[in-house]
């Protein structure tokens, strides 16, 4: 991998900012706000942005990169489908059980529902990921999906997915800043007192977070070489390219090992574009 020392910072960094994250949202809600509980109380609103931290955001980034961690490049690539789909499916799980809590609690107190742009934008990004998740399982995980129609729609799941992930995020600071500003009273949100002062450095590094999962999953150099993949997936028979299998051949005539290289060559192309059509290009 180029710039592998980069690559390890940038991962090591990644999953720091994203723990304390999910550890200053525990604190926020044990700390300053009513705990937690499932009763239909303000504790209950709690588990939503602990959850929708813990897994719409830090889960979900993880899910985004996991190919891209240079010491997965062996496994099978059907291991790392599994893999990837099973976080997003866990992020999926918590957003629900995020999204249901908020809204027992505002039919609890007789709260009015869906009527800030914060809900409107995060219910939005719900059901767009679980429409992500659903069609990435039919058409990239089940083996019934053509190659054609997977490198069709692989541009899309990759756009798709990159953009959820930045609305989660940007949702994500609206709602804490429109938490606190109807739940702090008496000292005000504009006084700075140290809840405040708190959930405004956890939107901060929510926004750290989020550049660098984007930063990770958008350089090509640190993408899962197709290379690597095309040794895994050749054909039984088939000769990869710089191989002994090829070097035995030394003795043959010019013609034998032209055509030994055209069809080494056109085995490594066929399993290239399957490995690309069946993973995630900025993964």
């Amino acid at each position: 991998m180029e710039d592998y020392g980069r690559f390890l910072a940038f991962l090591a960094s990644s999953l720091l900012v994203g723990f304390v994250s999910v550890i200053l949202s525990l604190v926020w809600v044990l700390h300053y706000r009513e705990g937690l509980s499932w009763d239909g109380s303000a504790a209950e609103f709690n588990w939503h942005p602990v959850l929708i931290i813990t897994g719409f955001v830090f889960i979900q980034g993880i899910a985004i990169i996991v190919y891209r961690l240079p010491w997965t490049w062996k496994c099978s690539k059907l291991l790392m489908k599994f893999i990837h789909a099973g976080l997003n499916t866990t992020a999926m799980i918590l957003a629900i059980v995020s999204v249901v809590a908020a809204f027992d609690f505002h039919n609890a107190g007789n709260i009015p529902n869906m009527y800030s742009l914060h809900s409107w934008i995060g219910l939005a990004a719900v059901i767009f990921y679980c429409l992500q998740l659903f069609l990435g399982f039919a058409v990239f995980l089940l083996p019934f999906a053509p190659v054609r129609l997977r490198a069709a729609l692989m541009p899309i799941h990759v756009y798709s997915g990159l953009t959820i992930f930045a609305t989660v995020i940007a949702t994500a600071l609206m709602g804490i800043t429109e938490k606190l500003i109807f739940a702090l009273k008496n000292p005000a949100y504009s006084e700075s007192p140290p809840e405040a002062i708190l959930v405004n450095c956890l939107g901060l590094l929510l926004v750290i977070f989020g550049s660098l999962i984007l930063w990770m999953a958008s350089r090509p150099h640190w993408k899962r070489p197709p290379a690597e993949n095309a040794k895994i997936l050749s054909p039984i028979g088939a000769t990869p390219e710089g191989t002994e299998a090829e070097s035995t051949m030394t003795n043959s005539s010019n013609a034998d090992k032209s055509d030994l290289r055209s069809n080494t060559e056109a085995a490594r192309k066929q399993n290239i574009k399957f490995d690309e059509a069946g993973q995630r290009s900025t993964m």
